[in-house]
This record gives structure tokens, C-alpha cells and sequence, in this order.
């Protein structure tokens, strides 16, 4: 088994793992409510809800909708599971409401349809649902985590997005991350990462960075071959991915096997890039990695050296963020050692 980084190296006085990446809200902020459309039909039925979202006497409506979900047609179900999807999208107080109605078990039962709409449904409304913090423990004991699995593999683009981010809410009760990587839920977010559209990719990176604070998922990502796709994004700065995969990496990079992975992928020449090209965010997240890949690997600061890191990081420690300076200056240091890993001495193949 792999182990993760522990490292005693000090740079003046401080621990690396001081000098650590924060402020990632900023990199994770849009991976919240349904963003889908509304109704687009102006149908009998939408325009009652549409009348109970207005007003505070909205409890028979839903109860109404509760009941209607295990209804025998599909297109009754349809309905209310849209309903329910648009009464919990955009108020706290309907989101409480409708799994005191007891809407929660039901739906889940939807996620599970063979009919790829209805599925869809069901996992949106669980959704948004799940960004209410009272409903998450109930959601995720109800059984909702093998269904959202089974939908982030073979729903339609919009049910695995969804899912993506339904799997994040729960995951965001620390018990729930590892019976989320034990269901099955790591190698399609990987999957979806690579493969997904934009917005598929966003949801992805999201739900995988907050699961990866587990070890055992972290190594099922690795496994899954997250190291390539993370790689790629960082290298694309059209993408709009720099940042979330950049701050995956970050959390992934503790293992021994992802630093290797992240090696064979030709991920140094992608982080001195970033460190040269890049936001002063993506600066600072770029050093971070590059520094957790050579505190313990005298042959991976070879390789930084050799392609050309020094000018970049002498630049990064002198117009850099207060943490970006620290962490150039800290693997600088790292890079100018001997091959024996004395900190006293200067290595004289590595100079400014």
C-alpha cells in the first residue's frame, strides 16, 4: 500500500504542510442547485405550482406531489417529480417540507427507472433536496448513494451532472465519503472529468476534491487514471479547469503512486507553465505540488531542475502572493541541494 507524505523538511522554521493552499471557494463555487430550465410549457399543472411557490400554503400541493410519485403512469410520476424538482429548487423552507412529506424515499426509487426523463428527475429533485443540510443524513440513509452511483454511469449528460452533485452534497457528512467511494462513485467522476462536457467536467472535479480527502479514495482515483485527464486540464487554459484541477492535483499529490503518475504524464513541464504563465492563483497552486513532488525525491528535483525551473521560481519569490513567495523560495532551496540531501550544502549543477 502506498504510503502519503510526512515530511520533516522545515523551510525557515515552518513546515511545508504550513504552507499550504487555501481560499479554493473561490475554484468551487458553481457546483450547486439544478441549473436546467423551467417548464417549458406553460401547462395547467406548472401553473398552479408556479401560484403555491408564491404563497406560503403550499403543504397540501405538496403531499398532493408525494403522493403522485408512486403513481402507476409514468407520466403522473413525470409530473410530480418535476414539480417537486421546481417547489425544492429555489426555497430552503419548501426543501424541508417536501422531505417531511416523506417525498424522499419515492424519488429515490425514481433514480432507479429504466426511463432515462424519469431517472433525470428523480435525481435532480434528490439534488436539490440535498442542499438543505437537514435532508442530507436522511437522503444518504434512505439509500440514496447506490442509486446516484448507478445514474453517474449510465443516466443522460444532465442525470449524471446531477449526480455528480448530489454525491458532493452528501459526501459533505465526512461518514458519507467513504460509502460513497465504496459504491462505485470514483471511477465515473473520472469518467465524467475527462469525457463530460464543460459543465460535466466542473461537477466532476468538484465532487471528486471534496471525496479525495479520504485516502482510500484518493487511491481509487489514481487507479481510475485521474492523473491523465487532471494533467490535460491543467495544461488547457482555455478551459476554464485550471484552477479545480490544478487544486485535485493538490490533494491527490500526498500519495506516492499519484506523484509518479503525475511524472509519467509530463506533469512537471504543465506546473512550471502555469508558474510562468498563470494566475496568481494558479501560481501558488502549481508551486504547492511541484514542492509536496520533490521534498522526498531527489530524482523529481533532478527532473524540475532540468527543465529549467529556477528563473520561473526566483521570479514567482520576488512578485509572487505572500504564500506563492514562501513556496517558491522553500522548494528553491530544495532544488539547490546535493544529491545526499544535506541542507547545509548548495548543489553546484543547480545554480540562479
Amino acid at each position: 500500500m502506498e504510503k502519503e507524505v510526512q515530511s520533516n523538511y522545515t523551510y525557515m522554521g515552518r513546515s511545508l504542510n504550513d504552507l499550504s493552499i487555501n481560499d479554493d471557494s473561490a475554484a468551487f463555487s458553481d457546483c450547486n442547485s439544478d441549473r436546467s430550465g423551467e417548464f417549458s410549457t406553460a401547462s395547467s399543472q406548472s401553473r398552479r405550482l408556479l401560484v403555491a411557490c408564491a404563497t406560503e400554503n403550499s403543504d397540501d400541493l405538496i403531499r398532493e406531489l408525494v403522493s403522485a410519485l408512486e403513481a402507476s403512469s409514468i407520466e403522473d410520476q413525470k409530473q410530480a417529480a418535476m414539480e417537486i424538482r421546481l417547489l425544492a429548487k429555489n426555497k430552503s423552507e419548501n426543501r424541508i417540507r417536501i422531505a417531511q412529506a416523506g417525498a424522499i424515499k419515492p424519488l429515490i426509487s425514481l433514480i432507479s427507472s429504466s426511463d432515462p426523463q424519469l431517472q433525470e428527475y428523480g435525481v435532480t429533485a434528490i439534488l436539490n433536496l440535498s442542499l438543505c443540510d437537514e435532508n442530507k443524513e436522511l437522503i444518504a440513509s434512505s439509500g440514496a448513494i447506490k442509486p446516484l452511483v448507478r445514474a453517474l454511469k449510465v443516466g443522460t449528460s444532465t442525470a449524471r451532472e446531477n449526480a455528480a452533485c448530489a454525491l458532493l452534497r452528501l459526501s459533505q457528512i465526512e461518514e458519507n465519503k467513504i460509502a460513497i467511494g465504496r459504491s462505485g462513485a470514483i471511477q465515473p467522476l473520472v469518467s465524467l472529468l475527462e469525457n463530460g462536457n464543460i459543465r460535466g467536467k466542473k461537477d466532476a472535479s468538484t465532487a471528486l476534491y471534496t471525496l479525495c480527502s479520504a485516502k482510500e479514495n484518493k487511491i481509487r482515483a489514481v487507479q481510475a487514471g485521474i492523473m491523465k485527464p487532471l494533467v490535460e486540464l491543467m495544461a488547457d487554459f482555455g478551459s476554464n479547469m485550471v484552477d479545480k484541477s490544478a487544486f485535485v492535483m493538490s490533494v491527490l499529490v500526498s500519495l506516492a503512486e499519484a506523484r509518479t503518475a503525475l511524472v509519467d504524464e509530463g506533469g512537471i513541464p504543465v506546473l512550471l507553465e502555469i508558474i510562468e504563465v498563470g494566475s496568481h492563483r494558479q501560481k501558488e497552486i502549481a508551486v504547492a505540488i511541484l514542492l509536496q513532488i520533490c521534498q522526498d525525491s531527489v530524482s523529481y528535483r533532478t527532473m524540475v531542475a532540468r527543465e529549467g525551473a529556477i528563473p520561473p521560481l526566483v521570479a514567482l519569490s520576488q512578485s509572487g502572493t505572500n504564500r506563492a513567495k514562501q513556496k517558491s523560495e522553500a522548494l528553491i532551496e530544495l532544488l539547490r541541494q546535493p544529491r545526499s540531501g544535506n541542507p547545509a550544502a548548495r548543489a553546484s549543477e543547480v545554480s540562479v
